[in-house]
């Protein structure tokens, strides 16, 4: 079964917009463990709009499910995750005023410094996916730089499923296909919703992880947090 790890970014907004500690991120993290997430997921950027290092730590000594911080490799951010050593960063090629994700890495033209990210975190045994668009040559990329695993960017996938779900699909199952043929683990997020995951995971049923934030927060203000991720839970389960 694709394990769910679930983006608590969204939260940690909402928290900020007023300060204190309301809602606590650590709390819901931990909620969402307990209510069957595989784990947590988090991504903080330079300007802590979301997500702060504090938090990181805060969560990496009391989650018991895994930890996946994701981030443009910036020393700082480094700095960070050679510290708490999750037990996967996910490599990122965001700008610093991103709004979300937008693109995956050229592991072509920037193996050399992937080359060393990737050999720093795992003298730290923390497992390497790299952010990739869905194509088979930055896939290949990904593996000669020494990830572990690609995790495919699927803003175009479920921009497009609802007018043509084979089509939408199709470049990620070649993408997928080239993971399995280097050996690399495969993850997937970006967009991925209860309309859209079932047939996802369905169709490439060796996908490893699925990372899923704002569609699931969203979700959880109409079903409540515990039925929701047992929803998402439900859509990987066949």
């Amino acid at each position: 079964m694709t394990k769910l790890s679930v983006n608590v970014n969204k939260i940690a907004v909402v928290r900020n917009s007023r300060g204190g500690n309301q809602p606590d991120v650590v709390r819901a993290a931990c909620d969402i463990e307990r209510f069957g997430a595989d784990g947590i997921t988090v991504h903080p950027r330079p300007d802590a709009r979301h997500i702060r290092y504090g938090d990181v730590r805060d969560l990496k000594a009391v989650l018991r499910t895994e930890l996946n911080v994701e981030g443009n490799p910036t020393p700082s951010f480094m700095e960070l995750v050679l510290e708490v050593a999750p037990r996967q960063v996910t490599l990122v090629p965001d700008a610093p005023d991103a709004v979300t994700s937008n693109a995956g890495w050229d592991t072509v033209r920037n193996r050399a410094f992937l080359s060393d990210i990737c050999a720093r975190l795992h003298e730290r045994r923390i497992r390497v996916s790299v952010f990739v668009d869905p194509r088979p040559a930055m896939v290949a990329g990904a593996a000669a730089c020494g990830a572990d695993r690609v995790e495919l960017y699927t803003e175009a996938y479920a921009r497009d499923y609802a007018a043509d779900r084979e089509a939408a699909l199709a470049p990620y199952l070649e993408a997928a296909e080239e993971a399995r043929r280097c050996g690399l683990g495969l993850n997937a997020g970006h967009d991925l919703n209860l309309e859209n995951l079932r047939f996802f995971a369905d169709r490439i049923p060796w996908l490893d992880e699925v990372s899923i934030g704002h569609a699931l927060i969203c979700d959880a203000l109409y079903f409540g947090l515990e039925n929701t991720v047992g929803l998402y839970r439900r859509a990987l389960a066949f």
